[in-house]
């Protein structure tokens, strides 16, 4: 049971974590859209730009932080799940761009790792929860 515990508690942590970091994205990107793509050295060019960056990385973005925050207290299993698959999509994306488009930047490729990295996390505690509900 103890062991159920501390998987639960690093499961919030780690749900807690990655929330606090798309947060801040997503508000960064609602405020200040060109902030978000100075991160990347991209110029918006004009207000569909920064509309759309608004959009996905702000709106979007701020959706499922409050998801993933409502996951956090309720359901960690399924935030578990989502993670698992939301950081999973960002890395395969960015392995897809090395594929057809060459050569990352460094950037870019700091977060193929942290991306990589965070879909191990969550896959790792996907299989301690089960492992430890059913004993």
């Amino acid at each position: 049971m103890n062991t159920l515990k501390n998987v639960k508690i690093s499961s919030q942590v780690f749900i807690g974590f990655s929330s606090l970091s798309l947060g801040y994205i997503a508000l960064l990107s609602l405020f200040s859209p060109q902030s978000t793509m100075d991160l990347v050295a991209t110029k918006l060019p004009n207000t569909d730009a920064i509309s759309s960056i608004r959009g996905i990385y702000g709106g979007v973005g701020l959706v499922i932080t409050i998801q993933l925050i409502y996951l956090l207290f309720k359901d960690y299993y399924k935030g578990l799940l989502f993670l698992s698959l939301f950081w999973g999509a960002y890395a395969i994306s960015r392995m897809i761009t090395i594929f057809t488009d060459g050569a990352l930047g460094d950037f870019v490729k700091q977060w193929i790792f942290i991306e990589s990295t965070f879909t191990v996390i969550a896959i790792i505690l996907i299989l301690l929860a089960r492992k430890y509900k059913k004993a």
